[in-house]
């Protein structure tokens, strides 16, 4: 099956991986996933210890679109970031530990933007240069992280950073929406948001996972959507980074099953990846 529809369509999508780098398997089921002809685009973690494993497997997929998965939040950051990390580990504060800081105004607006350029010019260096920006766990939108991620974007010619703000009303939606309003006020990103629809968080953790994507694709607005998954298997080293690990199989079996693949033979949706747009 083509990755990309040729047939022009009003209504495009980008199914983008997030996580790649966290973890062989999950390197992996991405990795299957693209060579499968759904997944486009994956946003790569760059500071632990499986981006080169990553970046190998990557050089199967050369029609597969790479951008930074921001991590601010395990492992080690690439620069001194005292703002962002424990002073006895050096290593990143966890999640509600960072959220916590953020709220209170206690980070530095300069440890971000040197770390995300950090690893933002690891992917250049690497012979990836971004085509998008995301992070792990959503934390470039919160408040004291979002306006200085902007700024490096523009910097950095990223056009494509995204706001994971998707129509439903459970609590991690409406969070991520209102810490992006808050966040964002002052600088929305307008010239570095070139996708502006976003899908993905109402399908984690659902059980019957190709089900609930049917429904998804069927329903998909017109113009053109991101829709964020995270195809893998779950191995020793992802458990050590993160605690989403059995969904990501059955994202993967959903995205590579025959029913789903026959989906996108109908060509009302036209597959692309940032880099087209």
């Amino acid at each position: 099956m083509e990755r990309v529809v040729s047939t022009p369509s009003p209504t495009r999508l980008i199914i983008n991986a997030d996580d790649f780098g966290i973890s062989r398997g999950v390197n992996i089921g991405i990795v299957e996933a693209a060579k499968a002809g759904v997944v486009t685009a994956a946003s790569l973690i760059v500071n632990l210890p499986d981006f080169a494993d990553a970046l190998d497997r990557a050089l199967s997929c050369p029609a597969l679109s790479l951008g930074l998965h921001l991590n601010l939040t395990v492992g080690r950051p690439l620069t001194a970031a005292p703002s962002l990390t424990r002073s006895d580990t050096g290593e990143f504060f966890t999640l509600p530990a960072l959220i916590a800081r953020a709220s209170l105004g206690l980070l530095d607006a300069s440890d971000i933007g040197r770390e995300c350029l950090a690893q933002i010019d690891r992917m250049i260096e690497a012979g990836f240069p971004p085509t998008h920006l995301d992070s792990h766990r959503h934390v470039h939108v919160l408040p004291g992280i979002w306006r200085a991620v902007v700024t490096v974007a523009r910097h950095a010619g990223v056009r494509a950073v995204r706001v994971p703000r998707e129509p439903g009303v459970s609590i991690k939606q409406m969070c991520l929406g209102a810490a992006w309003i808050v966040a964002s006020r002052g600088d929305r990103g307008d010239d570095v948001r070139l996708v502006r629809q976003f899908r993905g968080l109402s399908l984690m953790h659902t059980p019957d996972y190709e089900r609930a994507l049917l429904r998804l694709l069927d329903d998909l607005p017109l113009g053109v959507t991101e829709l964020m998954v995270h195809p893998g298997y779950a191995d020793a080293d992802l458990a050590a980074w993160d605690g989403y690990a059995g969904p990501r199989e059955r994202e993967l079996a959903a995205l590579r099953s025959a029913v789903v693949l026959a989906r996108f033979t109908r060509r009302d949706i036209a597959l692309c990846h940032f880099g087209q747009l």
